[in-house]
C-alpha cells in the first residue's frame, strides 16, 4: 500500500481528536486551580535626579564636562529605561542658548534590534546614566570659556526620559519631562 494514505489517515485521525476537544465543554481549566486575582498596585512614574555635573578637563581648545543622571524605580516590577534625551545650558551665558546635549541609551525603531542600548531597573534599586561631552572652543564665546576654567558655571539641564515596564513588546511607552539648575 501507498504510505501517503498512512500518513493523511493520521491527519485526518489527529485533527478530528483535536476538533473534539475544542467542541466539548470541558476546558483546561477545570484541571488547575483558579489564582487568586490581586489588585493591580499603583505604579509610580519612576524618580530622576541630576547627580553631578563637573567639568573633567578644560585647555585652550577644549573642555570635557561629565554628567551623571540618578534614576530610581519605585515600583515592586521592572522597568526598561529605553532612551534618555538631555540639553545642556550655561545660564550665565545664555538661558536659552543651549551649548550641548546628548542622548544616553537608544529607542528601537521598526522590530526589536538586537544589542539595543537600554538599561534594566529592577524593583525598588537604582542606576547611575553618565556620559561625557566635549565642547571645542572656537574662540567666538569668551565668556562662557572663562566661566568655565573658572569652574563657576551655572548650569541648567532638561530633557525626558522613555521607558517602559517589564518589557519593550508589553504595555505602553511612559515619558517623564525634567528640568535641573546646578
Amino acid at each position: 500500500m501507498n504510505p501517503k494514505i498512512f500518513v493523511f489517515a493520521a491527519v485526518i485521525g489527529l485533527g478530528g481528536i483535536l476538533g473534539g476537544i475544542l467542541l466539548s465543554n470541558s476546558s483546561f481549566e477545570n484541571f488547575s486551580s483558579p489564582l487568586p486575582q490581586k489588585d493591580d498596585p499603583k505604579i509610580e512614574p519612576i524618580i530622576v535626579e541630576l547627580d553631578d555635573i563637573s567639568i573633567i578637563d578644560i585647555s585652550e581648545r577644549a573642555a570635557t564636562i561629565e554628567i551623571k543622571f540618578k534614576l530610581t524605580n519605585p515600583n515592586p516590577i521592572s522597568v526598561i529605561v529605553q532612551v534618555m534625551d538631555y540639553q545642556l545650558f550655561e545660564t550665565n551665558f545664555s538661558e536659552q542658548r543651549q551649548i550641548s546635549g546628548g542622548q544616553i541609551g537608544s529607542r528601537p525603531e521598526g522590530m526589536v534590534e538586537f544589542g539595543s542600548n537600554y538599561y534594566s531597573l529592577l524593583s525598588g534599586s537604582e542606576i547611575i546614566l553618565k556620559d561625557k561631552i566635549v565642547l571645542q572652543n572656537n574662540g567666538n564665546i569668551p565668556e562662557l570659556w572663562s566661566t568655565l576654567k573658572n569652574n563657576t558655571a551655572n548650569w541648567r539641564v532638561t530633557g525626558d526620559v522613555f521607558y517602559n515596564f517589564s518589557s519593550m513588546t508589553s504595555g505602553h511607552e511612559n515619558e517623564i519631562h525634567f528640568e535641573f539648575t546646578k
